[in-house]
């Protein structure tokens, strides 16, 4: 089946919330294309593009790139698939990103996850990497064999320095004081809806029956 019209969808949420599965899973189901600002940051730096070398110098200094030069660099890609669907992640972070994203389009509904910052905390700080490869355990749920040690080399295991208990509350507020004006210049306009749940699996369900009335699945 084909979508019956262009359809825009924004997905927020905190960080270890379960943003990249569920937009996984839409992006499967319901066939729209999947726009990540952080991938589009990177593929920019990567290829040294004018927007990517002036994010990559805010970035080297420790700065926060500026809301105007993100919306250019999501902007000049909307303006490239203005003809198709898509699920927006991780733009717009601040009420001005939003209005901006309105000049150029409008978006139909706005997927907000809402997971319990206890829940999340116990996620992220339960979480080991083996840094060579890449490989993720987490205690509760994957933990390696050997407590602290990779499966595959018995090399040690490392916990990324925003996994820690400290950064995960920092991290976990720094996004309320951002997104819940973002969250609320949505729902003014009557498109934001919440999901609740401590589970990616229990979540999903909801929101695959909230697209279902709006889209076709894709065979």
């Amino acid at each position: 089946m084909v979508l019956q019209r262009i359809f825009r969808a924004v997905i927020v949420g905190p960080p270890g919330s379960g943003k990249g599965t569920v937009s996984g899973r839409i992006v499967k189901r319901f066939g729209l294309m999947h726009l990540s600002s952080g991938d589009l940051l990177r593929a920019n730096m990567k290829a040294k593009t004018e927007l990517g070398l002036l994010m990559k110098s805010c970035i080297d200094q420790g700065q926060l790139v500026p809301d105007d030069v993100i919306s250019r660099l999501i902007l000049t890609e909307m303006r490239n698939i203005d003809q198709s669907s898509w699920l927006l992640d991780g733009f717009p972070r601040t009420v001005s990103q939003a209005e901006s994203l309105d000049n150029v389009c409008s978006v139909d509904t706005v997927i907000n996850l809402d997971v319990p910052y206890q829940t999340i905390k116990q996620r992220l700080t339960s979480r080991w990497l083996h840094l060579p490869s890449g490989r993720v355990y987490n205690i509760d749920f994957n933990p390696p064999k050997i407590a602290g040690l990779d499966d595959v080399t018995r090399e040690p295991l490392i916990q990324r320095d925003d996994d820690t208990p400290e950064t995960v509350t920092r991290r976990l507020k720094a996004y309320e004081n951002q997104t819940q004006p973002v969250l609320e210049y949505y729902r003014s306009k009557g498109v934001l809806e919440t999901f609740s749940g401590t589970e990616t699996n229990e979540i999903w369900p909801h929101i695959q029956a909230f697209l279902s009335k709006k889209l076709s699945p894709q065979n």
